[in-house]
Formats: structure tokens, C-alpha cells, sequence
């Protein structure tokens, strides 16, 4: 597995200091990756962030979350000042981000678009965010993570 992704290149050249982690990635976990990957390194599911590729009101946006949280729609509409938000369907996150979905990271996709990260997440000394591969995590303190990825921190699950 590489080591080297665009997720890791842009925190490199931001300056952002992080540990990489890998795990074997298990394809079958299906919209449980998140909390697959907390058990196979150990770590509290709520530090576990998954990068969750979304619409709000057509427009793509981002959205980093705790794995054992669902986000709330209506909250991830608020926090960009929309009406509606909707799940984007899988094709469609790997064409915008340039990842494969398992392997989706806010850092270095390949269009940039609004992000949010839950608030609750920024309490944390550490947490983990995907590398931009499967199977490879990234632990990074949260507002390094929140700034890297230009992120706005608002109150978005359930």
C-alpha cells in the first residue's frame, strides 16, 4: 500500500503534522468502513471520522463526521445555508473527488468543495480521517484537519 496520496501531499504542503495508520480494508463491511476501521486500529468510533460526499441543494459538499454518527440532512442543509441535502451516489463522489468510495478523504480531492465537520469532533486531542485509500487512515488533531480541509464546524448529526 502507498503511503503517499493527494490527501497526504496537501497536508505535507500545508505544513500539518499526522500519523498514517493502515488496516486491511474489508470490502464486504459495505456502509459500516468507518466503524470497521476504529475496531481494526482500536480507536473510539467517535474518533473515527468518515468523509461523507453529499448535495445540498444540488451543489456538492463534504462532510466529516464521527463513524458511529448518521448525519442529520436537515442540519447539513443549515450549515450551508440551504433547504434540502441528499446523499451523492457513489459514481458520482469518485468522479468529483478523484477516491474510491471507502477511500474518500477530505484532503487533496480533486475538486474542491465546501466542507463541514461536526463540532463535536473538534474536541478531541487526535482523530482519524481517511488517507485517501483504502485501508489507510490519517490521525491529525481536529482543527489542523478542520483547516486543511477549509472546513466549517457546525452541529450536523442526528
Amino acid at each position: 500500500m502507498s503511503k503517499t496520496t493527494p490527501a497526504t501531499l496537501a497536508l505535507r504542503k500545508l505544513g500539518c503534522a499526522f500519523k498514517l495508520h493502515t488496516y486491511v480494508y474489508d470490502s464486504n463491511v459495505d456502509n459500516k468502513i468507518g466503524l470497521q476501521a476504529a475496531e481494526a486500529l482500536g480507536v473510539e468510533p467517535k474518533r473515527m471520522l468518515k468523509t461523507l460526499m453529499a448535495e445540498v441543494d444540488g451543489k456538492p459538499v463534504c462532510v466529516i463526521v464521527p463513524s458511529d454518527r448518521e448525519v442529520s440532512m436537515k442540519k447539513l442543509a443549515a450549515a450551508f445555508d440551504g433547504k434540502a441535502a441528499n446523499m451523492m451516489r457513489p459514481a458520482d463522489a469518485e468522479r468529483l473527488t478523484g477516491y474510491h468510495v471507502g477511500g474518500i478523504s477530505p484532503f487533496g480531492q480533486k475538486r474542491r468543495v465546501p466542507v463541514a465537520i461536526e463540532q463535536a469532533a473538534l474536541s478531541h486531542l487526535t482523530v482519524f480521517v481517511n488517507g485517501g485509500q483504502r485501508g489507510l487512515q490519517i490521525e491529525i488533531d481536529p482543527n489542523d484537519a478542520a483547516l486543511a480541509a477549509g472546513a466549517v464546524a457546525d452541529e450536523l448529526t442526528a
